[in-house]
């Protein structure tokens, strides 16, 4: 993790404390609606409605990091959850939060992120040099698994337990943290336009076409979103399938997500090593294979000790995915266009998650919580093989990029890290 340097290190302060608070709350949000319902239809319809804004705003959002100061724009949202979360813990200590309530919620927590999370991804080709990507890339991902789930699944369970405002109380207190704690990062970073009168309308179309006219993005996308939409099937009713399949107590949900966030941080921290060694084919197949098998595996017990095992090797398949197709975007997309690519990306992506939450709470509903995970499973064994094909077919794409390191140091003679932020967009537009 050396030569990331100090603006890197003040990003990643602020990203631990907002996922740790997100990791609480994600866990406390779902252990809640469980006292309000037990339909795995209207429980799996929390997810959706937290991946929902992703279909509606990911490309307006897009749009506007690609028109503002990207560390303001991570700012504003973390305060839109701060107060989104207290708001919610209000209205559970009046008694007056109904699975309605967590609904609204779970929606602008979600509008909330698809402006936070499109921001911190372009952001980072302005804070680290091409060349340490990678790594920046896997320390955040690492980080987003510790405290998302790591430490804030157990957490978030345990102070559920105990009182059920007091994990949004805090959750509230964390996102706060963390929008100062962005505002520390110097520098401008907002990006390098070549016409800055355009409309939003026409900088969301010049997106939208970049990605459909590139070939192995527009691949990528596409199998990005059918796993996406399958895996997610598992997702909205994970909590049912621990209380009700796994009978295990609310306690230890967060123990079972503590498993994924293990196998994630493993994961993490050996994909950079792996892709070196091994190529980045070989490893973001395999880890596409090993997550669908594992996840499929799912369906056939209900022993709880094997399928937290089975859900933390599923999270270290997910992790290489995660990490790689991240600097993937992040080397290929010209830094003008990141938000609004990535937004399209993001818009199909996040998309089918919410389309897939709710397609697996009614399977559920029909046939049971555990053929939900056999069915992911064997979707995603299958989107995994088309992965590795389209990788094989545009390998002389990816066989150009550790090369284009050298775009940086060509136009401005620097290779360690300190180009000022203004300068990066035109140094990364060729990668």
């Amino acid at each position: 993790m050396r030569g990331l340097g100090a603006r890197f290190w003040r990003m990643y302060a602020s990203s631990a404390t907002s996922n740790l608070a997100d990791g609480i709350g994600r866990t406390a949000l779902p252990l809640l609606a469980a006292t309000y319902t037990r339909s795995p239809l209207l429980i799996s319809g929390l997810v959706t409605f937290a991946f929902l804004p992703w279909l509606l705003f990911a490309l307006p959002s897009g749009a506007l990091v690609d028109r503002v100061d990207r560390r303001h724009a991570m700012s504003g949202a973390n305060v839109v959850r701060a107060v989104s979360t207290a708001t919610l813990a209000v209205l559970v200590l009046t008694d007056l939060a109904n699975i309605s309530v967590l609904y609204v919620v779970a929606f602008a927590l979600g509008l909330a992120e698809t402006v936070y999370d499109s921001a911190s991804r372009a952001i980072l080709p302005q804070v680290v040099p091409a060349e340490r990507l990678d790594s920046a890339n896997s320390a955040l991902t690492v980080e987003e698994m510790l405290g998302q789930t790591f430490l804030g699944a157990p957490v978030g369970s345990v102070l559920f337990t105990l009182a059920a405002t007091t994990p949004f109380l805090i959750n509230a207190g964390g996102f706060a943290l963390a929008a100062v704690l962005m505002l520390t990062l110097r520098g401008n970073y907002r990006p390098v336009r070549s016409d800055p009168k355009t409309s939003l309308r026409v900088d969301i179309a010049e997106g939208v076409s970049w990605l459909r006219a590139h070939r192995l993005l527009r691949g990528l996308t596409l199998v990005s979103a059918g796993a996406a939409g399958l895996s997610s099937m598992t997702s909205g009713v994970l909590v049912l399938y621990v209380l009700e399949e796994l009978r295990l107590p609310s306690g230890d949900f967060g123990l079972v997500l503590i498993t994924a966030g293990l196998g994630g941080l493993l994961g993490g921290l050996a994909t950079p090593p792996l892709a070196r060694r091994l190529g980045r084919t070989v490893v973001l197949t395999g880890g596409s294979v090993l997550s669908a098998v594992t996840l499929g595996l799912m369906g056939l017990t209900r022993n709880g000790y094997l399928a937290a095992m089975l859900f933390g090797i599923c999270g270290a398949g997910v992790m290489t995915w995660n990490v790689l197709t991240m600097s993937l975007r992040q080397a290929l997309i010209p830094h003008e266009l990141f938000g609004r690519v990535q937004g399209a990306y993001r818009t199909l992506v996040w998309g089918a998650i919410a389309a897939g939450s709710v397609s697996g709470g009614a399977v559920a509903s029909v046939i049971g919580l555990r053929p939900v995970f056999l069915l992911a499973g064997l979707g995603c064994l299958v989107t995994a093989v088309l992965l590795g094909l389209l990788l094989r077919a545009n390998a002389g794409d990816l066989a150009d990029l550790p090369s284009s390191e050298a775009v940086i140091s060509d136009q401005f003679g620097d290779r360690d890290g300190s180009l000022p932020p203004e300068q990066m967009p035109e140094a990364v537009q060729k990668l």
